[in-house]
C-alpha cells in the first residue's frame, strides 16, 4: 500500500487540491503505469488464440535480425 501524506488546500470549505511530495507522486504514477500494462495483458490474453501456433525465441530472433551467425569450426589438423 502506498503511504501518502496530502495537504489539501479548501475554498469555501471544499477540497479543491492536493499537494503531494514529489516522491509520492511519482509512486502513483509509476503504480498507474504499472496497472495500465497489467490491463493491456489481460486485454491481449482475451485475445489470444491458443489455436495459432506461436514463436519460438529463435524465430523471433531470425525475424529481427538478432542472431549471431556461427562461424563454422575449422577441422584440426591430426597430430602425427
Amino acid at each position: 500500500m502506498i503511504k501518502l501524506h496530502p495537504q489539501i488546500i479548501k475554498k469555501n470549505g471544499q477540497g479543491q487540491f492536493v499537494i503531494l511530495s514529489f516522491k509520492e507522486f511519482q509512486t502513483i504514477q509509476e503504480a498507474l503505469e504499472d496497472a495500465d500494462d497489467l490491463l493491456a495483458l489481460r486485454e491481449a490474453r482475451e485475445k489470444d488464440d491458443p489455436s495459432k501456433p506461436g514463436y519460438t525465441l529463435e524465430e523471433v530472433r531470425m525475424e529481427l535480425g538478432l542472431t549471431k551467425r556461427r562461424k563454422p569450426r575449422r577441422k584440426r589438423a591430426k597430430r602425427r
